[in-house]
């Protein structure tokens, strides 16, 4: 059986909105969302949390994950990368209790609207197909994207944007929502990378998917659609 970790990322110097990790949404600091999800997969060995901060480290380990280290000031600031931190913590933990682990989650506090089952499904695509590398959650989108080139202009992402249609009968493309639940090989952290390039994608349509809490408003958008999604039974 493969050993699995999930690893959530909870600094405590968010500059946005102030000590958001910890910020209660309807009644539950953010940190909770990723560990209870993480749990009710039914798949993680172990729920990490990686954090410089010790109110939000005693937080998580009320909600049940593990945190019996606070990461060091250089992954703490803004320049730290997601991938540096993950790898430290997985390294950190591996090296603290001589366990190996073979699949890493990924999981953020500050997206919340994610279903346990995305990371079930993801734990069981890299069990049975040996050649993904990641599985993620990625939003489905049928709108044009635009970028700009060197000379200023701007052109379409991709060619088949050229041509207008109804939504239904237009291409989709994927919109990267890692945070939401992201599995990949261990070894991909253990090498600084989040993802792989062999990947299986999980789509979702939830459109609430696109809130990620870094400021007020977000906070606001996100305790609204929480709100609504509970009311009709979309959400636990």
């Amino acid at each position: 059986m493969s050993k699995i970790i999930s690893i959530t990322p909870a600094r405590g110097g968010s500059k946005g909105l102030p000590r958001k990790n910890i910020r209660p949404l309807l009644g539950k600091p953010l940190i909770v969302y990723p560990i209870e999800a993480a749990i009710a997969s039914g798949v993680v060995d172990t729920v990490l949390v990686t954090t410089d901060d010790e109110e939000i480290a005693e937080v998580a380990r009320k909600a049940g994950a593990e945190v019996p280290f606070l990461r060091p000031e250089e992954l703490a600031d803004d320049s730290a990368t997601t991938e540096a931190t993950l790898q430290h913590a997985l390294l950190t933990y591996e090296k603290l209790t001589g366990q190996t682990f073979d699949i890493c989650v990924f999981l953020t506090a500050t997206d919340i609207f994610r279903k346990p089952a995305w990371i079930t499904q993801a734990v069981h695509i890299l069990h049975e197909r040996p050649e993904i590398e990641s599985a993620f959650s990625a939003h489905a989108t049928s709108k044009n994207y635009w970028q700009k080139r060197e000379d200023g202009s701007y052109e379409r992402l991709l060619p088949w944007m050229r041509t207008y249609s109804s939504r239904q009968m237009r291409q989709v493309i994927y919109r990267e929502d890692t945070g939401l639940a992201c599995v990949s090989r261990a070894w991909l952290w253990r090498d600084g990378r989040r993802i792989g390039d062999r990947v299986e994608i999980i789509p979702n349509s939830d459109s609430a998917t696109s809130i990620d809490i870094h400021t007020e408003f977000d906070f606001f958008l996100a305790e609204q659609a929480l709100k609504y999604l509970k009311e009709h039974s979309e959400y636990d």
